[in-house]
């Protein structure tokens, strides 16, 4: 098959497009025939290096960790799939991605992929749709009427971000540059913040849940701004943790997890109007080099996805 494979950590070049093994799928995994793979930071940082110690991997290695496609083949102990169903999904971090014409997935990371979108489009929704989903509720316990704040809200999790907490019922408000102002109002944020010409502490207060998808100074600002007994989510290191204590504040950092029931959620909304995946820039999966390059750039609205069938 062919697929995208990294010899050896470094920049885009690193990336090449040749013949490698098709996957086999164990007992409790299927094969996919993959028509689209999503675009995520945490590909480029594992071509890199930068991500050995939390994902350790062998090289070689296929990047890709979202995928839209086709099951080609079920293995023994699998009894929901067949060949042919539709499905998506976000592999294992650990072991050969998407970046492919085949992948093996535990089929305990997939779920029947949205059925009023293309696979384009459903291949923007794993990784980033999960994260979402588990900053906002399963660790932010964001409920209706409650206020919050997410940073990055026109990046790949952000944008959706601000369409779930809108349909929870929050009230949300959203940061970005300036010419992402008009899209986070689109996709119904209640407001919206230029972060390069306005401080965010200077406009809000009493938040129950800031959601922080960028760090550093970005998140001790935000103590500023949650209330007593608020909650600070974030997917990157927490770096003060005894500041939040001290105000009332729990600060928590998690890592995505692929559970199956949350894209079965995310897929229901999706079909029923309520969230739509946003999808920038599709590339052909021998151009992967050069969709990297353009995700590094770290400006990207929504997502950028690598077309395969």
């Amino acid at each position: 098959m062919k697929a995208i494979r990294v010899h050896q950590f470094g920049g885009p070049e690193v990336l090449k497009y040749e013949e490698a093994p098709r996957p086999v799928p164990a007992a409790d995994e299927v094969l996919i025939k993959v028509y689209a793979t999503g675009m995520n930071p945490v590909d480029w940082k594992m071509r890199a290096g930068l991500a050995q110690s939390l994902f350790p991997i062998k090289l070689p290695f296929i990047p890709g960790w979202d995928v839209s496609g086709e099951i080609e083949e079920a293995g023994s102990n699998i009894l929901i799939y067949k060949k042919g169903d539709e499905v998506y999904g976000r592999p294992d971090v650990t072991r050969d991605g998407a970046y492919a014409e085949y992948v093996a997935v535990k089929a305990s990371q997939i779920n029947f992929k949205p059925k009023s979108i293309d696979h384009d489009k459903a291949a923007a929704v794993p990784l980033a749709g999960l994260t979402a989903w588990q900053g906002l509720f399963d660790y932010g316990h964001l409920e209706e009427k409650q206020k919050v704040l997410i940073h990055a809200a026109a990046g790949g999790v952000g944008s959706y971000a601000v369409q779930l907490a809108k349909w929870k019922g929050a009230y949300v408000i959203g940061t970005s540059s300036e010419e992402n102002i008009d899209f986070l109002f689109d996709l119904g944020a209640d407001e919206a913040i230029d972060y390069k010409n306005e401080k965010f502490e200077d406009r809000l207060k009493d938040l129950d849940l800031v959601f922080d998808l960028i760090g550093g100074d970005t998140q001790e600002r935000s103590l500023k701004v949650i209330k007593k007994g608020g909650r600070l989510i974030t997917t990157v290191q927490p770096k003060y943790q005894e500041e939040a204590k001290a105000k009332g504040i729990h600060m928590e950092v998690f890592m995505t997890k692929s559970l199956p029931e949350e894209l079965e959620q995310l897929a229901n909304l999706i079909d029923s109007g309520k969230i739509n995946p946003i999808v920038t820039r599709t590339f052909p999966l021998k151009d992967a080099a050069e969709a990297q390059k353009e995700m590094e750039k770290g400006h990207t609205r929504g997502k950028i996805v690598l077309t395969v069938v």
